[in-house]
């Protein structure tokens, strides 16, 4: 994909998630669009070769690799990024875990650490870029959810839970940037061709799982189009929420 018009030239976007799927799709977009991107993720070797990618492309690409179940890393990373670059103008919150089972199965560490990459971390996100945002005069913070975040599911208890929370905190993201030219949007994919994030509680580390979508899943690569859209569009259009899916998907949830 290409972007000939550059639309994002001279803004530096944070992207969280961005060793490999839907993440590393739109750090590799965001960067043909012309913006910066710093890389935050797990797994150093997965987020250097996409800084390397993003290099070769013409832009600056800062790989940060940690566990955003960390809040000093956050801190430290969005820190780095300002001294590196001097702005954050997307941030774009697209790192995700599931631990699949029964909620009877469920450990309080399990629960807890899905919570802590899927909402706590994107909050603290926000949270600190929001400063530097507001007195750049705007932003934009783009939340990846699920279709799990409109509708439950049996045996994905934390992660609905998860999804379902990011909506709210879209929600109130959106309504304290208002007035500090803040926008933020939340965006809703159905089955896409990527990895799911797994927490192993007996490795008690995470890990990855090829996924097995439908027939016709989505490429990240066009959910990476939509997030760039979004971040490229006018300052004074607000895209509050977008839910994406295959055909096969249409009307649902």
């Amino acid at each position: 994909m290409t972007n000939e018009a550059l639309a994002l030239k001279g803004q530096v976007a944070l992207v969280a998630g961005a060793s490999s799927g839907l993440g590393q799709a739109t750090a590799l977009a965001l960067a043909q669009s012309g913006a910066d991107v710093v890389l935050l993720a797990r797994s150093g070797d997965d987020l250097q070769d996409v800084a390397t990618k993003i290099s070769q492309g013409g832009r600056r690409a800062l790989a940060l690799p940690g566990d955003l179940a960390h809040d000093g890393y956050i801190v430290n990373a969005v820190e780095r990024a300002v001294t590196t670059f001097g702005r954050i103008d997307v941030l774009v919150n697209a790192a995700g875990i599931d631990v699949p089972g029964a909620v009877v199965q469920l450990t309080t560490s399990d629960w807890d650490y899905v919570l802590a990459v899927n909402l706590r971390a994107p909050f603290l996100l926000a949270k600190a870029v929001f400063p530097h945002m507001s007195q750049a005069g705007g932003g934009t913070i783009i939340n990846v959810s699920s279709v799990a975040g409109k509708r439950g599911w049996a045996n994905a208890s934390a992660y609905c839970a998860s999804k379902f929370g990011l909506t709210g905190l879209t929600q109130a993201l959106a309504a304290e940037g208002k007035a500090y030219g803040i926008r933020a949007c939340i965006v809703y994919p159905g089955a896409m061709a990527t990895h799911w994030g797994l927490w192993s509680p007996t490795a008690r580390q995470a890990t990855s799982r090829a996924a097995q979508p439908p027939t016709k899943a989505l490429p990240p690569a066009e959910v990476a189009a939509l997030i760039v859209w979004i971040a490229a569009a006018p300052p004074e259009l607000v895209l509050n929420e977008a839910i994406v899916s295959p055909l096969e998907e249409a009307g649902w949830p």
